[in-house]
């Protein structure tokens, strides 16, 4: 017999989505309190190194761009002193200037580029392993309930807990026998247990218990409430 739902209370067959929604939010807030951190600590070094990268990478095609800038000034300047005894023009040497700034410009836009691909591949670096489903972590957590009911004796496989609501009950309580059903006409006396004392007294000074004569066949009788 399946369960009713454990949140709204609907009866099995109408398979609402109460516990299916409520296990999702479970997951998520359990992931956010034990996984945020390692996202955290992850996302960081992936960023960290994916900045030295592209920077890395930058500085690089900066260092080739004004290598050739510094070549083509020099091809300038003995172009111009070769042919005019003079260094180069003015408008010259601020178009070699402007060339080098457009250059460095796309440069830095290409390396900036490469940042999804650069942050994939760390991501990718990254390992979190999960343990064998056989280890003894997995198959028997040290969760109080689960270590409660395989640790009790003589209790079968599989039975379901009792639920207890209200204080827990003492051990003399718990291991009390139901009592066994009366004739009819007959008051049961009353399970409460006396808070005065909690343990029988001697034998000679207990008090057994009488039931009340039975009622006349034909007189009325009202029953005890």
């Amino acid at each position: 017999m399946d369960p009713d739902c454990a949140i709204c209370h609907a009866p099995a067959s109408l398979a609402c989505e109460c516990e299916a929604n409520g296990l999702e939010v479970a997951v998520r807030q359990a992931e956010a309190r034990m996984m945020q951190s390692i996202y955290n600590d992850i996302r960081s070094w992936v960023r960290a190194h994916a900045q030295d990268y592209v920077l890395e990478y930058f500085r690089l095609l900066t260092e080739q761009r004004k290598a050739v800038h510094a070549q083509h000034m020099e091809r300038l300047n003995t172009h111009s002193f070769h042919y005019y005894r003079q260094p180069p023009h003015p408008s010259q040497i601020a178009e070699a200037q402007a060339q080098l700034k457009r250059g460095i410009d796309e440069d830095w836009r290409s390396s900036v580029q490469r940042y999804p691909e650069v942050l994939e591949y760390f991501y990718s670096l990254v390992e979190l392993t999960l343990p064998n489903n056989n280890e003894n972590a997995v198959k028997d957590p040290p969760l109080s309930a689960l270590n409660g009911l395989r640790s009790k004796p003589g209790r079968r496989v599989g039975a379901p807990p009792t639920v207890v609501s209200g204080p827990s009950l003492g051990a003399l309580e718990r291991d009390m026998p139901l009592p066994l059903p009366l004739p009819r006409g007959r008051t049961p006396p009353s399970l409460e247990p006396s808070r005065e004392r909690r343990t029988p007294g001697p034998r000679d000074r207990r008090q057994s218990y009488r039931p009340p004569p039975p009622p006349p066949q034909s007189g009325y009788y009202a029953p005890p409430y």
